[in-house]
């Protein structure tokens, strides 16, 4: 099945999609040499959405998209930054396409979030990274809430490697880059692509969780 990954940066997501079983076409504004999923165009998002609608409507089973988090980010706020905020022109333009899709962004986007699921890096085995994300579901499926297991390490303060104890947190200019590599199985990945991507293990999840419903209901 062919899914499309809108802002793919270097490709946390469409690694976990294709772990999934999925065939993964990849859009961003920027050149993405480092890309791992099968097709790519460099494009802006929404306007590939809307010139681009007929073709999606019968080329893909299911859309992600990751808008830009950095208008909602306490980071870029501090630093006085200005950003686009695409989370409702994206999602107004998925709800066109008919297709099931998903959401994905930060904790500070959660009020234009519907009904958001947040995702953790201790839900899926890791010990140095939280990477909390918060997804929707859109386009007439849902998606469950796991069990968040109560944090037991204080995330590093920005600016310093982490100690032994100390969870890293991947964003800005942050120490620890192979560590957060190999943690999150995105060997293709530098600094710049890790910052802005999901560790691959959320979207396998999501992508498994979605053909289950799919699964679920040709079965009924």
């Amino acid at each position: 099945m062919n899914l499309l990954d809108l802002y793919s940066c270097q490709g946390g997501a469409t690694r976990g999609y294709q772990q999934a079983g999925f065939t993964v076409h990849g859009v961003d504004i920027d050149d993405q040499p480092r890309y791992c999923g099968d097709a790519f165009t460099q494009a802006d998002v929404i306007r590939f959405l809307a010139d681009n609608m007929n073709w999606i409507r019968t080329t893909f089973a299911f859309v992600h998209a990751s808008p830009p988090c950095q208008f909602d980010s306490d980071c870029q706020r501090i630093m006085g930054r200005e950003h686009p905020d695409l989370i409702e022109p994206t999602r107004e333009l998925l709800d066109e396409t008919g297709l099931p899709y998903v959401i994905e962004n930060v904790s500070g986007a959660t009020p234009k979030l519907k009904q958001p699921v947040e995702l953790c890096g201790l839900m899926f085995g890791m010990d140095r990274t939280y990477r909390h994300r918060y997804f929707e579901a859109g386009g007439g499926w849902t998606l469950p809430q796991p069990a968040h297991p109560e944090h037991q390490k204080p995330q590093v303060k920005l600016g310093r490697p982490a100690r032994n104890g100390e969870v890293i947190q991947a964003i800005g200019n942050f120490s620890g880059v192979g560590i957060v590599r190999a943690e999150w199985d995105v060997p293709w990945m530098n600094r710049d692509g890790i910052r802005e991507a999901i560790p691959p293990a959320y979207a396998r999840w999501i992508g498994e969780q979605w053909l289950a419903q799919g699964s679920t209901e040709a079965a009924a």
